[in-house]
This record gives structure tokens, C-alpha cells and sequence, in this order.
């Protein structure tokens, strides 16, 4: 596998760009086409959460044909909570995009991001499509990136090449996230495409496991969007023959979409709210796999956890609380915790003054390591979060001004 520029590639057969068309209070784009030459397969994944936005309700319908050619994502409007009239206009926001490129309704996805209870301004939006259609181009990845932004910080992109079939496949996603983030499936807006050949319902399955230790492995603040979709979309320009599951082709394809999703889901947490490291938390030794992910993920949403992790204070304790109470099997005298490479908590009991410095010192990184034994199987997992700081508060206190 290669990794290409993330910030200049382009994939075969597909064109993209972004544009500011008004959604948003301020002159940041806002607007963003994803459009793919040909018919091509697709999957995706939905928020869990009961309250669907409008874009959401079409895609997991849409989703079930398995085909779609375009996708138009805005930001600055959530178009949740919104009624009859919100999913009015997402059917009309597909039909529109449908109309400037020439293809079928049915073959457009839309995607929103944003305030939740606002209606789309559909004439800013009618607009912003007329104007990103006529504007598409192979290299507009990072354009479109930058449009489905909000409190990002920075855009979020990644490519990679590998061969398939004796053929050259490129794949390659955006992203957006940085608040609301948690796992329930996706916990963003992501975008992934390839010129690869391959059946929906095996495209499908490879969404759903890349996803499952990826993007349903990161939190930020433990809130589940309203609004979270991951699709995928392979067009098959590449011409290669379709990979068989369970074939060396089948592998190295899965491999390529595990590398993109995850590090599509790393940026996202990279990018918290209010965030200054990067934190990587794994449970060992649990009952089960299944054990070992709650565990990890209490821990790397617990708000004690998150805040002593910003004051750089290896608050052990902290940890013991979250795994005695998040109904995993465990027993204090046999648990062990690790910060980087410092153990500072052996069968329950902390090593004394000089491993707490040791722990602390390894919290004054970018990126913080924090290892958790429970002895008490061979479950494993891993789960990606970041800090809690004071800006986090300053930047949802000011969200809808």
C-alpha cells in the first residue's frame, strides 16, 4: 500500500469541489459535491441515535439499492429536528443536484452538518449547487474537505494506492469532526471513494468492520450526532475484476479501507474541541473483546479521566473508579495501569512517588499512551480520545452565536 499527498491527489472518475454559498453566518464554504463519472456501488453507516436528521432518514433508505453517483453535503445547517419541511428539503436538495449533473434522483445522497432545529435556506442551497456543479474538478478534495468543516480546525483528508487485479486502485476520504463525537457508528461526516471494482453487499461488509475499529473506537465529549454518516463509494474504474471474499485481493482491499478509516477517525480526535493530546487507551487481559471496549471506552470518556489528563496529573485513581464501576469483571488486586512507558499501578496498588513522576512526564506529550491489565482474560481493545480542556466550554457555549 501507498500513501499519497493528502492534500493534492486525485481518484479516476471522480470530480469534487467546495464552495461558501450563504448557510453558514460567516464567509467559510459551506457547500460540497462528491460526483462520480459512472453508476458506482455504495454503502454506508448511521448514527444509532433515535433522533434522525432529514439526510440521515434518505441515506439509510437510499443506502438499501446499494448504487448511488453524487453526494451533496452542506454545513451550518444540521436540517434535524425539522420536520416534514427539513426532509421535504432534502429530497428536493437531491433533485436538485440530480437535475445539474444529469443523473437520477435516486442516485444522490445528501449529508448536513450543523445547528440542530434550522431549516435549510433552499435558495442559498439551490444556488450554492449550481455553482459547485459547474466548478468540479479531479483535484477539489481539499476544497470540499474544507466545506464540510465546522468547529474544525483544520481539514481532514487521506489517500492511498495499492494493486488489485494487477490494476492500480486509488482510495481516498474527507472528513469532518471534532465535537459530538462518540461511538454509535459513524460520529462524523465521512466521505470515502476508490475506482476499485467491487460488489455492494462485500462493500458493505468492509464498511462495517473498517468502522467498527475505527470510528466506533474514538470519543471526544461522549455526545452521539444526530447527523453521523460514513459512505463509500466504488465506481470501478479501475476495471479490475471484482475480489472474491476471503482472497489475497480482498485482504489488501480491506487493508487499504482499515488505513484510510482509521486515519480519518485519528484526525477527527486530533481535532477535539478544545483539545491538546492526542490520548490512546487499551484494556488487555479482560474477559473479552467485548469487556475490553467498555472498559476502554468509560475511560476515555470519563470527564475526571479527560480533565486531570489536560493538567498533565497521572490521577491513577481516576482510572480504578471508572473500570470498578462501568460493569466490566474485574478485581482491583489484579489490575494494572500504565501511562507510556511508566507503570504506575500494579495489582491495584500505585508504586510509589518516583513511578507517578515517570507517569506525569509521559502526559507532557502530543500523544499519550495509557495501558490498562485486568488479568482476568485475553480480551483486548483499543480506543482513541483526547483531553478535556477549557476551551472545549468556551467553544460549545458559543455554538449557535
Amino acid at each position: 500500500m501507498k500513501n499519497l499527498d493528502a492534500k493534492n491527489f486525485t481518484v479516476p472518475g471522480y470530480k469534487t469541489w467546495g464552495i461558501h454559498c450563504g448557510i453558514k453566518k460567516t464567509d467559510k464554504k459551506d457547500l460540497a459535491i462528491i460526483a462520480s463519472d459512472r453508476e458506482a456501488a455504495v454503502a454506508g453507516v448511521f448514527t444509532q441515535n433515535k433522533v434522525k436528521a432529514a439526510s440521515i432518514v434518505l441515506g439509510m433508505a437510499k443506502s438499501k439499492s446499494g448504487k448511488g453517483q453524487v453526494i451533496v453535503v452542506n454545513s451550518g445547517c444540521a436540517n434535524a429536528c425539522t420536520g416534514k419541511q427539513g426532509l421535504a428539503d432534502a429530497k428536493e436538495t437531491a433533485e436538485i443536484a440530480a437535475q445539474e449533473l444529469g443523473v437520477k434522483p435516486d442516485m444522490v445522497y445528501v449529508a448536513s452538518t450543523g445547528v440542530i432545529g434550522e431549516l435549510l435556506p433552499m435558495q442559498k442551497v439551490r444556488t450554492g449547487i449550481a455553482t459547485a456543479g459547474g466548478l468540479l474538478a479531479p483535484a477539489g478534495w481539499s476544497q470540499a474537505a474544507e466545506a464540510i468543516m465546522t468547529t474544525d480546525l483544520f481539514v481532514k483528508t487521506v489517500a492511498v494506492q495499492e494493486q488489485i487485479d494487477g490494476k492500480t486502485i486509488t482510495m481516498a476520504g474527507i472528513a469532518k469532526g471534532s465535537g459530538m463525537i462518540h461511538p454509535g457508528m459513524a460520529t462524523m461526516l465521512c466521505f470515502i471513494v476508490t475506482d476499485a471494482a467491487v460488489a455492494a453487499p462485500v462493500l458493505k461488509k468492509m464498511l462495517q468492520s473498517a468502522t467498527e475499529r475505527s470510528f466506533n473506537a474514538i470519543t471526544v465529549d461522549g455526545d452521539m450526532s444526530t447527523n453521523d454518516m460514513v459512505l463509500v463509494m466504488a465506481n470501478g474504474a479501475a476495471e479490475n475484476k471484482k475480489p472474491a471474499p476471503g482472497s489475497k485481493d480482498m485482504k489488501k482491499l480491506q487493508a487499504c479501507l482499515d488505513a484510510v478509516t482509521k486515519s480519518l477517525a485519528l484526525q477527527v480526535v486530533k481535532d477535539g474541541e478544545g483539545a491538546t493530546k492526542l490520548v490512546q487507551i487499551t484494556v488487555q487481559g479482560a474477559k473479552n473483546p467485548a469487556e475490553a471496549k467498555r472498559a476502554a471506552t468509560a475511560v476515555a470518556t470519563s470527564s475526571l479521566v479527560k480533565t486531570a489528563l489536560f493538567g498533565e496529573d497521572a490521577n491513577w485513581g481516576r482510572i480504578m473508579a471508572v473500570l470498578g464501576s462501568c460493569g466490566v469483571d474485574m478485581e482491583e488486586t489484579r489490575t494494572d495501569i500504565t501511562f507510556g512507558k511508566a507503570k504506575i499501578v500494579e495489582r491495584g496498588v500505585g508504586l510509589g512517588k518516583a513511578a507517578d513522576k515517570e507517569a506525569t512526564a509521559s502526559l507532557k506529550q502530543r500523544e499519550v499512551h495509557i495501558l490498562i491489565d485486568l488479568r482476568k482474560g485475553k480480551g483486548e481493545a483499543t480506543v482513541w480520545t483526547c483531553d478535556l480542556s477549557y476551551e472545549y466550554v468556551k467553544i460549545n457555549a458559543a455554538y449557535r452565536s
